[in-house]
């Protein structure tokens, strides 16, 4: 397979053009020797036109291995500062850390990093803008002209709306700067910031641009590329923060209905293309399908990914440049499987989920917590891997096999095994401690397990197991945005709207496809919902259920203010005090603010009568007592999840026995909480871009680094 060479303007990754194709060398077929053309051929020659459009999925696709470039990618679901920032994970953030303050020294910078291509969301722009402007005056035919500018129209409204949805308005550049024009040193290519206002229509009018000149559908070998769903599915999601309470302080209901329109738009484009919800109508043994989807494992699969990034199972030291793998799957994997060593969940999380018949985990409605895993809506037993269950992989880590106990190692029958013990009476109650976990796994927590692909779903592993490299080398792929997002997104505009039926009928949907049961009165659970801000909280319960760990949940709490439901923001300016909504957020949802809150893990340790040394080399996991009188574990891909089923009846029997559940502490000193500032809402310019630009005035809130005086933006000004 050949490699693609630098052809001017600016260097064509292939890695680009393996995101889009999962390395189709239809894809890469180099036909030209691109590195003699002048600029203006580039655009008149459609192949080497395409090649430049192609480098723009390379540089701003969503990556689900980010875990820095937070100014490139958006959140993808790791334990990142905006994960870290909600329940989802334990660990202060910079944003909820009481001991930190955040100034224009050390925010994060999401709006300038160095203006050099590949390091700044403004050099980006100027690489769009270029195509924009190349391709329109070409030569080209007008369908090819729309196929290309279509995919790169998106491309703007997406810069933009990652800049907008954080900083509110900023400069709106819509033509590639001359920085040598005239003789004023360039001052003349400095462009004020727009109004949040004129940015949320720019981009509005960018992705309608977008959808007249895109595809429904593209051929399955071009599968990746942006379609009209897309465009209008981004379209959606911005109308839907632009009517949100971060935006929408007086409840606006214009918004909301404008929100409405486009997400319902998105919708009907997107299943008349064949896009929709995966395995609705066959959700499988205990939410299969749903987990199915995550792994875009056959066309019903990829019926979901509207947003969608490739990867491949390339060796990455082959040195052909073309590996592109998703190291999810490693991550999540505990460290006895050859993993990354997995992630740490919080009670928070394992407690919000459903019950079996789709009621709130309460007393009343049947929740034990010590039993914490049985009677769970599908979607928990996708999301948790807990101490006694079986979690396959295709692959035999016998490097990493312990030597002190006989366990069937292969990893088709791998079980998870990881209750704890202690040396001491005392720390078995102290939640500053955490016990030595059994059979090697490192960790007594509940792990995540989302997006894993178990092999008892009966697809091909998307990954090339290797006892070196572990689960690293997979193919899985990341969608940014998802038709079950496009549903809900429409739920939530529907209910601002006072489209209330319409909302239910998204919330019942997702609920079926989950494999949730319609129940008696057909509500899946959810009951009669009339008023408003109840409405709206299923909406948000939902979200926080179906999109976890998917890095969608930080912006959902930004957009609704959920830290401390707005309060303060009347100190800021005086016109941002929240008049709609009750006047807070988390009093008109009925939700305790996150702010003044922590989050803590959950362990399954021994009970109190085992004790023994945990620096003594030994593994307890032979302890013949309790090891003898492991039952099965529990299947989740054929055992029913009831606690009336046998394999479940049997594992609650044996944690009722020998087990208790703990509460850890991942949060550190117990003196500490979340902490939030008003004005995180809306972040300020770190003094680098301040430093790049002597206009550009700062957010109110923030100080401003050219002034010297607080910043006199505001985001809300129409």
């Amino acid at each position: 397979m050949k490699k693609i060479l630098n052809i001017g303007l600016s260097a064509l990754f292939v890695t680009g053009a393996m995101m889009l194709s999962g390395c189709s060398d239809k894809f890469l077929e180099e036909k030209k020797n691109y590195g003699n053309y002048v600029a203006e051929n580039i655009y008149n020659d459609y192949t080497s036109a395409k090649l430049r459009v192609n480098t723009m999925y390379n540089y701003m696709l969503p990556r689900a291995n980010n875990s820095s470039q937070y100014w490139r990618f958006p959140s993808t679901g790791a334990a990142d500062i905006f994960s870290k920032s909600t329940e989802e994970y334990g660990g202060f953030s910079n944003f909820t850390n009481p001991n930190t303050n955040i100034d224009y020294n050390n925010v994060e910078d999401l709006f300038h990093n160095e203006l050099k291509i590949r390091s700044s969301p403004w050099a980006y722009l100027r690489e769009v803008n270029d195509i924009i402007e190349g391709v329109t005056a070409s030569s080209l035919a007008q369908e090819a002209k729309n196929e290309l500018l279509g995919q790169t129209y998106f491309w703007r409204a997406w810069i933009y709306y990652r800049l907008v949805t954080t900083y509110g308005g900023v400069p709106i550049i819509e033509k590639v700067q001359d920085a040598f024009q005239g003789d004023s040193g360039g001052s003349e290519i400095i462009v004020p910031r727009s109004t949040t206002k004129q940015c949320i229509d720019f981009i509005c009018a960018d992705l309608d641009r977008a959808a007249s000149m895109l595809p429904s559908k593209w051929d399955q070998s071009e599968f990746g590329r942006i379609t009209k769903g897309a465009a209008l599915a981004l379209k959606g999601r911005t109308l839907l923060f632009w009517a949100s309470p971060l935006f929408n302080r007086a409840d606006n209901t214009d918004r909301w209905e404008a929100a409405y329109q486009a997400n319902l738009a998105a919708k009907n484009e997107l299943e008349a293309a064949g896009f929709g919800l995966a395995y609705e109508n066959a959700p499988g043994v205990n939410g299969a399908g749903w987990n199915k989807m995550f792994l875009g494992a056959d066309d019903e699969a990829r019926k979901e990914a509207v947003f969608v990034t490739m990867y491949n199972t390339l060796d990455p030291n082959a040195n052909d440049d073309i590996s592109f793998n998703n190291s999810w799957e490693n991550s999540i994997r505990p460290s006895n499987t050859g993993g990354g060593g997995g992630k740490e969940v919080t009670a928070q999380m394992v407690d919000l989920f459903p019950m079996a018949d789709g009621t709130r985990p309460t007393v009343a409605n049947g929740y034990k917590t010590e039993t914490f895993y049985a009677n769970r809506d599908p979607r928990f037993y996708r999301t948790f891997a807990f101490c006694g269950t079986m979690w396959t992989f295709d692959g035999t880590p016998s490097a990493y096999k312990p030597e002190s106990y006989t366990y069937p190692y292969d990893g088709k029958s791998y079980e998870l095994w990881n209750y704890t013990w202690y040396k001491e009476s005392a720390k078995q109650q102290d939640s500053c401690y955490t016990g030595k976990a059994t059979d090697g796994v490192g960790k007594g927590c509940v792990y995540l397990r989302k997006g894993s692909a178990d092999q008892g779903l009966n697809v091909p592993a998307t990954y090339a197991y290797t006892t070196t490299d572990g689960f690293k080398r997979s193919s899985a792929p990341y969608m940014e945005i998802r038709f079950a997002e496009v549903l809900l997104n429409l739920a939530e505009s529907a209910v601002g709207a006072s489209h209330n039926s319409d909302a239910m009928d998204c919330l019942k949907r997702i609920r079926t496809r989950a494999g949730l049961p319609a129940g008696a009165d057909g509500s899946y659970g959810l009951g009669t919902i009339s008023d408003r801000a109840k409405l709206f909280e299923a909406v948000l319960y939902e979200r926080r259920v179906e999109l976890c760990y998917e890095g969608k949940r930080y912006d959902d709490c930004r957009r609704w203010l959920l830290w401390d439901g707005g309060a303060g923001q009347g100190t800021l300016k005086g016109s941002w005090a929240l008049t709609g909504f009750g006047g807070n957020t988390c009093t008109y949802l009925g939700v305790k603010p996150l702010k003044g809150t922590r989050r803590q893990g959950i362990e399954l340790r021994l009970g109190d009568t085992y004790l023994a040394d945990m620096t003594d080399g030994v593994d307890k996991t032979t302890w013949p007592a309790v090891f003898n009188a492991r039952p099965d574990a529990l299947d989740i891909n054929v055992d029913g999840i009831k606690d009336t089923d046998t394999k479940m009846a049997a594992l609650i029997s044996f944690h009722q026995t020998y087990l208790k559940r703990k509460t850890t502490r991942v949060d550190g000193d117990e003196v500490y909480k979340m902490d939030w500032r008003p004005e995180y809402y809306f972040l300020g310019f770190k003094v680098s871009a301040a430093k790049a630009n002597l206009s550009l005035p700062n957010n109110i809130g923030w100080l401003d680094y050219n002034t010297g005086r607080m910043g006199e933006f505001d985001p809300l000004a129409e």
